[in-house]
């Protein structure tokens, strides 16, 4: 049931956390609307909430993203308490998220070996 619960609260931030980036309420330039909530794993205790920033433009700075909306940490979590109305809001801790980025280098590196071995073979015959 616990668990459940922390799903559901971890579905509610990033809903919430994606629209404040969406609609540009978050005053900090380092925040841009590019900006993507990932996941958002929340403790069992609903104390803290550790959300992952990844970036959907490929030149994007996330590492600056994270500075901006742990410096914005303050009014998200305000935003968050007027709209879940639950007796504790989380903390929230931003991370890097990488996971979007790496895949598609790993696409981009299967693709290179699929194609070098279809030209490789087409050589041959």
């Amino acid at each position: 049931m616990a668990e459940y619960r922390t799903e559901r609260v971890g579905a509610l931030v990033q809903e919430k956390i994606s629209a404040l980036i969406l609609e540009g309420r978050i005053k900090d330039p380092r925040v841009n609307p590019f900006l993507s909530i990932t996941r958002v794993v929340v403790s069992r205790d609903l104390s803290y909430a550790d959300v992952y920033v990844s970036n959907i433009r490929a030149d994007g700075n996330i590492p600056r993203g994270v500075e901006g909306l742990q410096s914005a940490a303050g009014f998200i979590q305000a935003e968050l308490g007027a709209f879940m109305h639950i007796r504790k809001t989380p903390r929230l801790r931003f991370h890097a998220d990488e996971s979007i980025r790496e895949g598609f280098d790993m696409i981009k590196k299967i693709e290179t070996l699929v194609n070098g071995e279809t030209t490789a073979s087409n050589d041959g015959k």
